[in-house]
């Protein structure tokens, strides 16, 4: 009895301190944007899935595949199974780029939440300039991502796999569920990966963590990011020191320009 007596009393201390304002303030919001956010997801799905079947015709064109490749379909519904994940996934992309978006937004225009902000010690910068900024930056590194994983990432493992399994003599027959899915999955890590630089900056321009702090755990973000390219490429050395080190790249050069912009203001 006295142990649950504790428990409710440290959930309602955590609840009444500044972060868990925020995250009540957070909670409000997303409740009070629910049919907002339910309705651009159901927006996305929709136009996305209109244009699935012209994206993976694109896809299996004869020229984007390697040399004696075929393109298969086991069952009948892959097709349309496959539509509807690769619609979802841009659904829930749009949904997480305005829920950041809008983060910033309103951390910068709420008198409240700028006042627990800074409670905290964490200060956002304003409106008018980090959520133009901001958005510039995600459109920009994010199509950078895309252009890194497609016209340089995906061809170079492709190649690299359909070499390896012809050289042991197999015909390389692709599910179209997994060939589609390897290169929309490698593209979202590459556009997610490029916005290293925007989180980054994000959490030291907001006080979440000092440059300090960030890189006492540099080896840590540098080993994490090798890990994610690890799982996300074919098990050779180059493949994997091309898919975690432009993210680890981005990171050092957004240290570097909060040092500098840091130093111009100061």
């Amino acid at each position: 009895m006295a142990g649950g007596e504790q428990i409710e009393n440290s959930v309602r201390n955590l609840m009444l301190s500044p972060g868990g304002q925020i995250i009540s303030d957070g909670s409000k919001f997303l409740r009070g944007q629910a049919k907002l956010l339910i309705g651009l997801f159901l927006i996305s799905v929709v136009t996305a899935f209109s244009l699935t079947k012209s994206v993976v015709s694109w896809l299996i064109a004869e020229e984007r595949l390697p040399d004696d490749v075929n393109i298969i379909v086991t069952s009948p519904i892959e097709f349309i199974l496959l539509q509807f994940q690769i619609a979802v996934s841009f659904g829930l992309v749009v949904i997480i780029t305005y829920l950041i978006l809008s983060l910033v937004r309103k951390g910068s225009k709420n008198d409240a939440v700028r006042a627990r902000l800074a409670e905290l010690k964490l200060q956002p910068p304003k409106f008018s300039s980090t959520f133009i900024l901001t958005l510039v930056a995600i459109i920009t590194l994010g199509l950078s991502g895309l252009i890194y994983s497609w016209e340089f990432l995906t061809p170079m493992i492709l190649q690299y796999l359909t070499d390896d399994a012809q050289s042991a003599g197999l015909t390389t027959e692709w599910r179209l569920s997994g060939y589609v899915g390897f290169i929309v999955n490698l593209a979202l890590a590459c556009v997610i990966g490029f916005q290293a630089p925007v989180a980054t900056i994000l959490t030291l321009r907001f006080g979440i963590a000092t440059r300090q702090q960030i890189l006492q755990y540099r080896k840590h973000i540098w080993f994490t990011a090798f890990v994610l390219g690890a799982f996300l490429s074919p098990p050779d050395p180059l493949s994997l020191f091309l898919v975690a080190m432009p993210v680890v790249v981005l990171f050092e050069v957004s240290i570097i320009i909060d040092r500098i912009t840091k130093i111009s203001n100061a």
